[in-house]
């Protein structure tokens, strides 16, 4: 069994850099072993293809796709900060490798499994948290004269334990994606190339060294494989939620029907469901920077959408939107190049992307917002009105089919 040493990176950091290229140099490994996937290594040397614009769109994951461009730039601005640019170490562990014919092996999982996971594994709340925390962290990130970070006290093992432990307890199903189950992914690995090689030198991030460590000296430990590549099923909440929605609507026409306010509050009822929906997704879409077509496509299409569980007012929105726009698949390398919040929102399609993010929230947070006003709206009393439209739909019921 070959020897297996970890170099804990911070990946803006200059000493980091330094680090991994005095261990190649001076421990001479058969095996640079890197915390990168196919994707991402392809990513640092410049020779990814641009992924497909209707890709993009079928694949309907806007959040995340913002979240994991937030995260990016949030690192990236770390980096132009301290000067060193993000992935800075793996950069020069791949090319020290290269000089020196040491073989290269990507150890860790593909980052869209892990992205899909980590989402697919958070509850709503946890989703909701982490959104807040990025919002402030890009007001950080931007401030200017901000406090300088030490990027060295990052790979400070006592600061790194505080800091995972933080996180599992923020949210302990995005921790375990994003952290422990690349930990077991990357000490597999780490042990199929220790039983060919003699010496493997790995480069990971700080924050994966004490878990890989563990694996490796207990593999006993390790969880099963497969399930670490495995798709999770979402939790249903859209659908659950849409659901809930279509069903208290429909109740709450019924009562109106039938309690004898008239065929004119009913009307109303349906008039301001429209109007909230429409207003408040027109509105969100022009915040996000949307044509004021995708707008109007998204104020006609709200009302609908929010009534059926499995569609979103944001997909039409967007769709409408990257029509306009035309983005191509060289706006992703632009994005992640991107040295501002206000230059990433120039480019096509993160503005096609964050429309249909801001869309759905705006339809969203009509349907809450209807809920809550209509009856002030109305001036009807919602216990008089249903007691009274339930009571006159159970006499119509028993006069139909009586029991």
């Amino acid at each position: 069994m070959g020897e297996i040493r970890i170099i804990g990176t911070a990946h803006v950091s200059q000493k980091s850099v330094e680090e991994v290229i005095t261990s190649i140099d001076e421990w001479h490994p058969d095996v640079v072993a890197i915390e990168l996937d196919q994707g991402r290594y392809l990513g640092l040397k410049q020779q990814q293809k641009n992924p497909e614009i209707n890709d993009i769109l079928e694949a309907k994951n806007f959040t995340q796709l913002l979240v994991q461009w937030i995260l990016a730039y949030i690192q990236r601005k770390i980096g132009m900060d301290v000067g060193v640019e993000p992935g800075a170490e793996m950069k020069a562990a791949i090319v020290a490798a290269e000089e020196k014919n040491v073989k290269i092996a990507l150890i860790d999982r593909d980052i869209r499994v892990t992205l899909h996971r980590f989402w697919a594994s958070m509850s709503f709340f946890e989703k909701a948290k982490m959104v807040y925390a990025l919002l402030g962290s890009i007001v950080v990130a931007t401030k200017e004269g901000g406090d300088i970070i030490d990027i060295e006290e990052l790979k400070n093992e006592d600061i790194v334990t505080s800091a995972m432990e933080e996180f599992y307890r923020y949210s302990p199903g995005g921790a375990k994606a994003l952290i422990g189950e690349r930990d077991a992914f990357m000490s597999y690995n780490l042990i199929g190339l220790a039983s060919e090689n003699e010496r493997i030198l790995a480069v990971v991030g700080a924050g994966h060294k004490k878990g890989i460590e563990g694996y490796l000296k207990d593999p006993k430990t390790l969880p099963p494989i497969e399930p670490l590549t495995a798709q999770v099923k979402s939790r249903q909440w859209g659908l659950i939620f849409g659901t809930i929605v279509t069903f208290v609507f429909a109740i709450l026409l019924l009562a109106i029907l039938f309690s004898g306010v008239g065929w004119d509050v009913l009307l109303q009822a349906l008039v301001y469901w429209v109007l909230i929906h429409g207003v408040l997704t027109f509105v969100f879409t022009i915040i996000a920077g949307g044509h004021p077509i995708s707008a109007l496509v998204g104020f006609v299409v709200s009302p609908l959408s929010s009534l059926h569980p499995l569609i979103a007012a944001g997909w039409f929105s967007a769709i409408t939107e990257a029509k306009i726009r035309k983005p191509k698949g060289s706006d992703i390398r632009k994005i992640m190049e991107a040295e501002s919040i206000s230059e990433m929102r120039r480019i096509p399609l993160f503005k096609v992307v964050l429309v249909a993010a801001l869309a759905n929230v705006g339809s969203t947070i009509g349907t809450f917002a209807y809920f809550i006003f209509i009856f002030p709206i109305l001036g009807i009393d919602p216990a008089v009105l249903l007691a009274q439209g339930f009571t006159n739909l159970w006499t119509a019921i028993t006069n139909l089919w009586p029991f």
